[in-house]
């Protein structure tokens, strides 16, 4: 099978030549899915050279389309050979496959100018180029403001201490985002030897146990209810109505070999949001993740004298030696902010070299990993691009994001392709059952 390429605005279109039988449907399917990683989500074929196509071909090509359809995109064969043609008539497929203008394209017919024309989509309210990407702007709620909880204190972790007493029940809506030290369980007795990792973010909550499982659980919360987690220490941040974001940016690397760094894209929401400090959650398709991750629970039962001295780290924390979840899709929570701010500090940490951001950019995400699934395109809604993940992609990993610079040198960080990103200020930082702190 050969398989030639042009491209029409916003459209691939693929001229294919040979049989589809098993194994070059299989071919023609890596082809298409790898257009797609590149960001083509509108793909014509043009099948006017195939002499024979199998129903495991003809498989494909439905799967394509409900692929695609299920991102906002689009699949349709464009030109059909006679014995494709009668092939998607005699399984009533021709109606959901081909394009109408060329439905009755004639065996060996060549292949004409498309006449497809790019998909409309929601206009963006701003577009601009920085950093090695393009960002279009959508605005969701003028003013909206975040107000960021504290839940529990890190402080026992050094010497691995929590115990009961500092175990909260703290249930999530979708209107919630959190990160922190947390299980999903009944009590402190049930999760003692598993807390992690944890994130929540669209009514859904994510864990990785740390009782040697190695395999990270989650929760989605359905209809009135809202799913509850066992937190030892965390930050959550809300807002006044249920969809509590100001903006959603869209971002896209010029390049698909010069991936956007994670400091990159939050030094420009930071400056999109006119803040010193925000709150963001990010569904993304990742060049690769930096981080590490809790290899025991710190509990008072495997207390130790300080679990971040060296060699006892070892038994501690697991690093990414190399980036980590490359070619897949995440979700990234957090906050981020320039410089330390008050009632938030002892939750920042550097996050990378900021290229013109002063003073220099902090913060704290964590990020759960999933099987690759594209990101749709446009104006899109977090809850159900959260549940989708949960519900139609394998949850791989959650790592609490790091800047690697061990080895002096300038560091390494997380990085990625593409993606949507919910942003809005931090506008007031208070302790669960305290007075607030005006940010």
């Amino acid at each position: 099978m050969q398989i030639s390429k042009r491209l029409s605005g916003a459209i691939v279109e693929l001229l294919v030549e040979g049989r589809m039988d098993v194994y070059w449907a299989e071919h023609l399917a890596a082809a298409v899915q790898d257009e797609i990683r590149q960001g083509s989500h509108h793909i014509r074929l043009d099948l006017s050279r195939v002499p024979y196509l199998s129903s495991a071909g003809i498989g494909v090509l439905v799967k394509l389309h409900r692929e695609l359809r299920s991102i906002q995109g689009s699949f349709a064969v464009t030109n059909c050979s006679r014995t494709v043609l009668k092939s998607l008539e005699i399984t009533n497929l021709e109606s959901l496959l081909v394009e109408k203008q060329t439905a009755g394209a004639e065996a060996g017919q060549a292949a004409g100018e498309s006449r497809v024309t790019e998909p409309p989509s929601e206009r963006a309210a701003k577009r601009l180029e920085a950093n090695g990407a393009v960002y279009e702007v959508y605005p969701l709620e003028p003013g909206a403001k975040l107000e960021c909880r504290k839940i529990g204190d890190a402080s026992p972790l050094e010497r691995s201490g929590f115990r009961n007493s500092n175990c909260h029940a703290v249930q999530f809506s979708e209107g919630t985002f959190a990160i922190g030290l947390g299980a999903l369980g009944d009590a402190f007795e049930d999760c003692e030897q598993r807390f992690g990792e944890l994130i929540a973010a669209g009514g859904a909550i994510a864990y990785l146990p740390t009782d040697g499982t190695n395999a990270p659980d989650f929760l989605l919360g359905g209809g009135t209810t809202m799913p509850e987690a066992q937190v030892c220490y965390g930050v959550a941040c809300e807002g006044a109505s249920a969809q509590p974001f100001q903006s959603l940016i869209r971002f896209e690397a010029t390049r698909s070999d010069m991936p956007i760094t994670v400091s990159e894209l939050l030094e420009t929401c930071l400056e999109l949001a006119d803040s010193q400090q925000v709150g963001v959650v990010i569904v993304a398709e990742a060049a690769g993740l930096i981080g590490a991750s809790l290899r025991r629970s710190p509990v008072t039962s495997n207390g130790t004298a300080d679990v971040f001295a060296f060699p006892e780290i070892r038994q501690w924390l697991s690093y990414t030696a190399e980036r980590a979840y490359t070619r897949s899709v995440v979700l990234l929570a957090g906050v981020a902010a320039r410089g330390e701010i008050e009632g938030l500090k002892e939750w920042l940490r550097p996050l990378g070299n900021s290229s013109h951001a002063q003073p220099p950019l902090t913060g704290h995400l964590h990020a759960a990993a999933f099987s690759y699934r594209p990101v749709p395109k446009g104006k899109i809604e977090l809850k159900e691009s959260v549940r989708g993940l949960f519900e139609g992609q394998t949850l791989e990993g959650i790592l609490h994001l790091l800047h690697d610079d061990r080895d002096g040198g300038p560091g390494r960080q997380s990085e990625l392709l593409r993606g949507a990103c919910w942003i809005a200020p931090i506008g007031t930082i208070r302790r669960a059952g305290t007075n607030e702190a005006r940010g």
